[in-house]
């Protein structure tokens, strides 16, 4: 692993954006996997004045996401769908048609996952996948559980996590208990896994992640087994690695 350690969280955003704009200049048809919640807006933000200024081009890029809440259309606006067009996919030259996203209303949930893994691994799988992480160390809506799950599947989400979504939704009662997650198999197949974090309330599973056991109960700790894995943080979220002596770069 590569740990990266940046100022604020305003800094995090733009090295991770250099790093998927890299990764594009690099591959112009890569496929990119990418990540929803508040952790990675201002890196899309990036990516966004960067190809309105000429500079970046989505032109050729394929996109798959981790996750959608089971139950809401494209649509809605707190549907991960509605989120990366609000957030990305309408502000840059991508081609919407090669932008996937779990169904969330699918008929059958179990279908649609199956069907979403044979999509990633036909596309080649991720060249680069982005993750933000949990408070409890979840990756996707992977969440800690007594065993890794390799395929996309249906999730229940812990308490803790309709918590952390709640500031999104009107009230607690609206967040949905289910999700269509991508599984730590087709994450772990990525060529290379770019994970962003920031601030303090992220710093434990960020610890756990790179400093504690491969265990379910910390899904991100599967990606010490990963040959190519980025991270980059603000001081606050690296501060427990800094503290137990983890060299970092700056």
């Amino acid at each position: 692993m590569r740990i990266y350690m940046e100022k604020d969280y305003a800094a995090m955003s733009r090295r991770a954006a250099h790093i998927i704009a890299a990764e594009i200049h690099k591959n112009p048809a890569c496929v990119l996997g990418l990540a929803t919640g508040s952790t990675p807006i201002g890196t899309y933000q990036k990516l966004v004045e960067w190809c309105k200024a000429g500079d970046l081009s989505f032109a050729e890029v394929t996109t798959v996401n981790l996750d959608e809440y089971k139950g809401l259309s494209g649509e809605h606006d707190q549907s991960y769908r509605y989120f990366m067009n609000d957030n990305l996919f309408n502000h840059v030259d991508i081609d919407k048609d090669f932008t996937f996203v779990p169904d969330g209303l699918a008929e059958d949930a179990e279908a649609e996952c199956a069907e979403y893994d044979e999509l990633v691994e036909a596309l080649g799988y991720a060249d680069l996948q982005l993750l933000g992480i949990g408070h409890n160390g979840h990756i996707g809506f992977n969440e800690p559980d007594t065993c890794f799950t390799k395929e996309t599947h249906v999730v229940n989400l812990t308490d803790s996590t309709i918590d952390a979504n709640t500031r999104f939704f009107a009230n607690r009662d609206e967040v949905p208990r289910q999700a269509l997650t991508m599984g730590v198999g087709c994450i772990m197949a990525a060529g290379r896994v770019l994970l962003i974090a920031s601030g303090e309330g992220k710093a434990d599973a960020v610890y756990n992640t790179v400093c504690g056991p491969i265990t379910p109960e910390c899904p991100a700790s599967i990606l010490q087994l990963h040959p190519d894995v980025v991270i980059v943080g603000d001081e606050a979220a690296l501060s427990k690695l800094v503290a137990a002596g983890v060299e970092v770069c700056k």
